[in-house]
């Protein structure tokens, strides 16, 4: 059976990710990484750890929902100990993503800011539909439970890069993330990605596409976390049998 360590097992998604992998008959919960107390019942047989080291060395493979400080330095131990990663954290600096690049030249490395297989082909939709409707103008608003902390959300600006894939543009150069008085009116090219916050919202994503007498909007909700946590675990059962490499979701799910 396949190891599994887990790094963010105190967070909001860890729980969800130590029952479903004790609930797959393929894999094997081997080690928690830990910043605080875990609130969770496990068998006596996993080791908690608040080291990086001790974690790598008992498991096949690690799927870090964490902070991007965490992966960094998980990032930065795997590069002694290379160990297939599975890494769903958000809000990377640019040093951090590098980290990711890097340790994806000695092991393979799936990353995905959104591990679900709807957000996986909305993705490839939203660039059919830029591409295509090429006079539309393009926004994007996200929203999520009020204990978020970075905004726009990873899967925002995943889905608005697939957006400027699809226009040519990058979207750095094109990004909009609020507006507030005379803001004047909006550029051809410019695209919005918008965050709300409030309530215990999983998580909704919108992609509207607008014109003169119509428009589409592309939606996307998760109403449960499992939908994270399993398609984690799915990314973890096919990435250890992966050579390295820099992965997305859709490469685990063929699509």
């Amino acid at each position: 059976m396949t190891k599994v360590g887990i790094v963010g097992s105190t967070g909001r998604m860890g729980e969800h990710l130590i029952k479903n992998v004790l609930e797959n008959e393929a894999l094997v919960l081997s080690a928690l990484h830990v910043f605080d107390e875990l609130k969770v019942d496990v068998p006596s047989d996993v080791l908690v750890t608040n080291s990086m080291k001790a974690l790598l060395e008992v498991c096949d493979v690690v799927i870090d929902f964490s902070a991007p400080i965490a992966t960094q330095e998980l990032c930065e131990e795997a590069l002694k100990n290379p160990t297939p990663l599975v890494i769903a954290t958000t809000g990377f600096t640019e040093h951090q993503q590098n980290l990711l690049t890097e340790a994806s030249v000695d092991m393979p490395v799936l990353y995905a800011s959104n591990m679900s297989a709807g957000i996986a082909l909305l993705k490839q939709l939203v660039e059919k539909v830029a591409a295509t409707l090429t006079d539309f103008d393009i926004e994007i608003v996200e929203q999520h439970h009020r204990h978020k902390v970075d905004a726009p959300s990873g899967t925002a600006l995943t889905l608005g890069e697939f957006a400027a894939k699809g226009r040519g543009l990058d979207l750095d150069a094109v990004r909009v993330s609020g507006r507030d008085g005379q803001v004047g009116a909006r550029s051809k090219d410019e695209i919005a990605v918008m965050a709300l916050r409030g309530g215990d919202i999983v998580g909704r994503h919108t992609v509207g596409f607008y014109n003169d007498g119509e428009f589409i909007e592309l939606n996307h909700t998760a109403t449960s976390r499992e939908t994270f946590s399993k398609g984690a675990i799915r990314a973890a059962a096919w990435i250890v049998k992966q050579e390295s490499g820099l992965y997305s979701i859709n490469d685990c799910l063929g699509i």
